[in-house]
């Protein structure tokens, strides 16, 4: 069983005789978590158990030991092979293979990403659920963000909240976009008589998705173009679906008149995260190259269009 997870502070001096409990909410210790780490946690200063209406003083070190988390009672462990490309005490980040989905749904009850990390949580002895900070669709790629812990999920929503979670996807598309780079700012809803499918309509909720064409070439005498794309909201199928409104759908992608000839998945994935480290404050960045069904499209291309996407970086 994982220890329990744990923070500590240091009080500074214009600290002094602050609340314990103003103390915890400014360091973004949200009410509810309070709330179960009084029930079942601990509140410590100088080794000492003290209640929220403590007078701080400098110097003093808070503890803040948080309720012991468990997985899931509903979802089983699987020894899925995970592409982890960072992990720490506080989160990780794995490289998703197209065709695996993030987490358990009526179509696809097990063999989901939120097994493999559950069974990799069980190997580690690290005991909690698993706290997805971003999400892929079944068939795109790319990274992948999970907290370990709720705080640091918490923390990641607040970062989201600010858009201060940048993500960098690469998509190959039907056509040429013009203009070659924008904004698109498009709301997006559900379609009618739909579960799944979603377009741009004008009650659907609002999302912006900025657009750069890398290059463009033939492949099978089909014109394509490499796009990134950078989220500045989070909706459902917002790439796929703002492609298909500019008119350039992503290859692939059956569900928004893709064109299927090449690619027999949305050609999408998420190339790279940054962020703040949610406890350390540490800048990270992280990259995971083109799938080998993407790169393949690319390789031997007209325009060379591999050798311009990594001229990007």
């Amino acid at each position: 069983m994982s220890a329990l997870f744990t923070l500590e502070f240091t009080v500074s001096s214009s600290e002094k005789n602050m609340l314990l409990r103003e103390f915890l909410l400014q360091k973004q210790i949200s009410r509810k978590a309070l709330t179960a780490i009084k029930e079942n946690g601990a509140l410590l200063v100088n080794g000492t158990e003290e209640n929220v209406q403590y007078l701080l003083q400098p110097g003093d070190t808070i503890t803040v030991q948080f309720p012991p988390e468990s997985g899931s009672e509903h979802m089983k462990g699987e020894p899925i092979p995970l592409d982890i490309l960072y992990e720490d005490a506080y989160l990780l980040a794995v490289n998703k293979p197209a065709g695996i989905s993030t987490i358990p749904s009526q179509l696809h009850p097990s063999g989901t990403l939120a097994n493999a990390l559950l069974y990799h949580y069980e190997q580690t002895g690290h005991t909690a659920a698993v706290h997805f900070v971003t999400r892929l669709d079944l068939d795109t790629s790319g990274l992948v963000l999970v907290a370990k812990h709720r705080h640091t999920h918490h923390l990641f929503s607040l970062a989201q909240q600010e858009q201060a979670i940048e993500k960098k996807y690469y998509a190959l598309v039907s056509g040429i976009p013009f203009p070659a780079k924008g904004r698109i700012d498009q709301p997006i809803g559900r379609t009618d008589n739909s579960i799944i499918q979603r377009e741009v309509r004008d009650d659907g909720q609002m999302a912006s998705t900025i657009y750069h064409t890398v290059s463009s070439f033939q492949k099978n005498h089909l014109t394509c173009s490499l796009v990134e794309l950078h989220l500045l909201t989070g909706r459902t199928h917002q790439i796929r679906v703002h492609m298909q409104w500019l008119g350039h759908p992503l290859l692939g992608d059956s569900l928004y008149n893709g064109d299927c000839s090449i690619l027999n998945r949305q050609a999408l994935h998420c190339t790279s995260l940054r962020f703040q480290h949610p406890i350390t404050g540490e800048e990270i960045f992280l990259q995971c190259p083109l799938p080998n069904d993407m790169q393949h499209i690319l390789t031997d291309t007209e325009n060379s269009a591999s050798e311009k996407m990594h001229e990007q970086h």
